[in-house]
């Protein structure tokens, strides 16, 4: 990666342990695809229902050459669910990212 990993946490105390789960997931990400440019997690309690609890959302936005690959819209109640869920979205995108560029994938004319 020719940015480092950008890690911002809103709204919830800062842990080691989720920054790691963070760091592991994202060397996971640059397997799928070494062109990495750069990736910014964001994780943030989005608010504290009375009935509902705490909700987790987290953002990530991934550059690779070419591309900007965005996920935002993963919900949950725990943050590491929410981290998973987030995570596979991104995996999947960059895994179509990396087909297109390899040529795997038959474009339309």
């Amino acid at each position: 990666m020719q940015v480092p990993l950008q890690i911002a946490m809103h709204g919830i105390a800062h842990s080691p342990a989720l920054e790691a789960e963070i760091r592991e997931r994202v060397a996971k990400l640059e397997a799928v695809h070494p062109r990495i440019i750069s990736c910014r997690v964001a994780v943030e309690e989005v608010g504290r229902h009375h009935q509902q609890g705490r909700r987790f959302e987290v953002h990530i936005d991934v550059r690779v050459p070419g591309r900007q690959i965005v996920v935002n819209r993963e919900q949950h109640e725990d943050v590491y669910v929410a981290l998973r869920n987030a995570f596979d979205a991104a995996r999947r995108q960059l895994e179509d990212t990396a087909r297109e560029a390899r040529g795997d994938v038959k474009r339309h004319e």
